[in-house]
């Protein structure tokens, strides 16, 4: 667009963008001292024409055209004329204003986190920290990343964890609460915060273990392992919830999980020690039944192309979300009632009630002994647990199947 096609002002959008270069650089009047230069170069930026204090009049720049839209430069616009016409330096207050913004901009909820999460992290294993970030970029940052970190209210933080709480992430809710929790305490003492809004918020808020825990009774496990059985939605899904019945690990584990990790001809999972839930140096090793094999070369047939075995829908590289398994014991009318991790609690309950060790069971379940015992039983019992996983397979079977089971284990 030609300066000489110019219609109205102040100056639209449309023509600002399409506005050409002369041969000599040119401003054209915006309204009220505001003008708008183009160079010869294509270049454009925003001038104030103001009256100084001594009474000349002089040029103040206002920022590069399309970092500073028609809007941003009139508001700038107006406040440098109110402080003009107050006696003030125009220069002096647009140069506070701007060092008022970059100061806010370090004070803003991400930056604290952010730092908090580089101070801890060389306690972390790579797969931690890149958790922790993640759930804070996901679940935090859109809402409250670019505010100023002491102008958060406890209301808020307290809605926005309850939000969490109705995706029925209990666990993931907890954690973030806590992970925020700790970046204001380092605001606090580092003088930057004389509160923190999050303390107190755990005892209004539901926790993991009432909730995010749930399993039904074992004589309503028959007619749930036949609903997951018969499952109408998405293939991989139900798959995916008869293997946590099977296997008794936990969901993220199960969503997270590799095709290179698992071994077929020796029927045997290694989850890596990074996975979501391992304790630092533990990898550990799930023997698979026949049933569970059967489930996995199904599910390779909708998934072995990719890395995942649950790969997301929209990016193949990230899986399923975390509410998954959740959302489906829900459409099967299991809300709180049945969670993906009360698997473990219900295959815990029926090979203690059968007689099997507890040593294996606790094994299986990943879960390390207390006090001494814990330091020096770093046994895995990975054959006897082949023999108790395919005992619990088959139990599983007679159950969905109506039949009788002995109560104990066989010899």
């Amino acid at each position: 667009m030609k300066r000489t096609e110019i219609k109205r002002r102040p100056l639209s959008d449309t023509t600002l963008n399409g506005l050409e270069a002369d041969a000599k650089e040119y401003r054209e009047l915006d309204g009220n001292g505001l003008y708008f230069r183009v160079k010869p170069d294509g270049s454009k930026s925003w001038q104030l024409r103001y009256k100084t204090p001594t009474g000349k009049w002089s040029w103040l720049g206002l920022g590069g055209y399309p970092e500073v839209s028609g809007a941003m430069a009139r508001q700038r616009a107006t406040e440098l004329r109110d402080d003009a016409a107050e006696g003030k330096n125009p220069i002096t207050t647009k140069l506070a204003r701007k060092a008022a913004e970059a100061a806010a901009a370090t004070r803003t909820f991400e930056t604290l986190a952010r730092e908090w999460h580089t101070s801890r992290r060389a306690s972390w294993d790579e797969g931690t920290a890149k958790r922790i970030i993640g759930a804070l970029e996901k679940h935090v940052f859109p809402t409250f990343g670019a505010r100023q970190f002491e102008t958060i209210q406890p209301i808020e933080w307290m809605e926005l964890l309850r939000g969490m709480e109705r995706q029925g992430i209990l666990e993931q809710m907890s954690r973030v609460r806590s992970y925020c929790q700790d970046a204001y305490d380092l605001a606090r003492v580092t003088g930057r915060a004389t509160h923190n809004p999050l303390e107190g918020l755990s005892k209004y808020l539901q926790t993991s273990k009432a909730e995010n825990y749930a399993h039904v009774p074992l004589d309503e496990l028959p007619p749930l392992l036949r609903a997951m059985r018969a499952y109408s939605g998405a293939k991989d899904v139900q798959i995916g919830l008869c293997l946590l019945s099977l296997l008794a690990v936990r969901p993220s584990e199960l969503r997270e999980a590799h095709w290179e990790e698992f071994d077929f001809s020796k029927s045997l999972w290694t989850i890596p020690e990074h996975r979501k839930g391992r304790k630092r140096g533990r990898e550990h090793l799930v023997p698979l039944s026949q049933q569970a094999i059967k489930l996995l070369e199904e599910l390779r047939t909708l998934s072995g192309a990719y890395p995942l075995l649950f790969p997301g829908r929209s990016d193949h590289t990230k899986p399923r979300s975390d509410t998954v398994f959740l959302m489906a014991l829900r459409r099967l009318g299991y809300e709180g009632r049945q969670t993906g991790h009360g698997f473990r609690h219900i295959a815990s309950t029926i090979m203690n009630e059968h007689g099997w060790p507890a040593d294996h069971i606790e094994a299986q379940l990943s879960h390390k002994p207390q006090g001494v015992r814990g330091i020096y039983n770093k046994a895995q019992y990975l054959e006897q647990r082949r023999a108790m996983m395919q005992w619990y397979a088959d139990h599983l079977d007679q159950l969905a199947a109506g039949n009788v089971v002995p109560l104990r284990r066989p010899a």
